[in-house]
């Protein structure tokens, strides 16, 4: 049997305590490397909301300016528990088919993304009343079509929005007829990130 004297015994050590320290040091930078979404979604423990347990809808009574209308893009919690927002929601205009019309929003970074815990809107008594705790808001700029060259645009109706809430894969299409740009292109469609929801909007 091959016996290992002390100096390699030290030597073999001093190897082992080096690949314990790479490993750590790559498991580390694994961990700062994750998109700050990921991270930052997770609100200290609550989950994300899902698509499934929110029901979104459009404040269809929007404001006017400079040739665009701008609308509340709200998202209320209805699961059992509190969840988080943070971020951007995918919009765009679709057909009553479901066919996307024209470009996806674009982002609009008028203000900093923050991460956005709703508490439930369940009750014993049903749902609460109170949104402003379970609902989250994204201000939502429509830009009047005629504002775009027609050949570029071609104006169409579109039937309402998908909507992607953030970090989400699946949809859901909130029902808003509204003159929509056919073609891609045009950028008539913008998004805020969410905030919280204000009362009366």
């Amino acid at each position: 049997m091959h016996r290992l004297t002390p100096l390699n015994r030290i030597r073999r050590s001093t190897k082992i305590l080096a690949v314990a320290s790479t490993l750590t040091l790559f498991a580390s930078l694994f961990v700062w490397s994750l998109p700050s979404t990921q991270v930052l979604a997770s609100g200290a423990g609550t989950p994300a909301c899902t698509t499934a347990n929110l029901d979104v809808w459009l404040n269809t009574q929007g404001n006017g300016a400079a040739g665009s209308s701008y609308y509340s893009l709200n998202f209320t919690n209805l699961s059992t528990h509190s969840c988080t927002l943070y971020g951007y929601p995918g919009v765009s205009a679709v057909t009553q088919a479901g066919i996307q019309l024209g470009s996806p929003a674009a982002r609009d970074g008028e203000h900093a993304a923050s991460v956005i815990t709703l508490t439930s809107a369940r009750t014993a008594k049903g749902f609460d009343q109170d949104t402003a705790r379970s609902t989250a808001t994204v201000v939502l700029q429509i830009t009047v079509a005629e504002n775009f060259p027609t050949a570029a645009c071609s104006p169409i109706t579109a039937a309402g929005l998908r909507v992607y809430p953030p970090l989400q894969k699946e949809s859901t299409v909130v029902p808003f007829p509204f003159i929509a740009c056919g073609t891609s292109g045009p950028r008539y469609l913008h998004v805020e990130s969410v905030e919280k929801y204000l009362t009366g909007q």
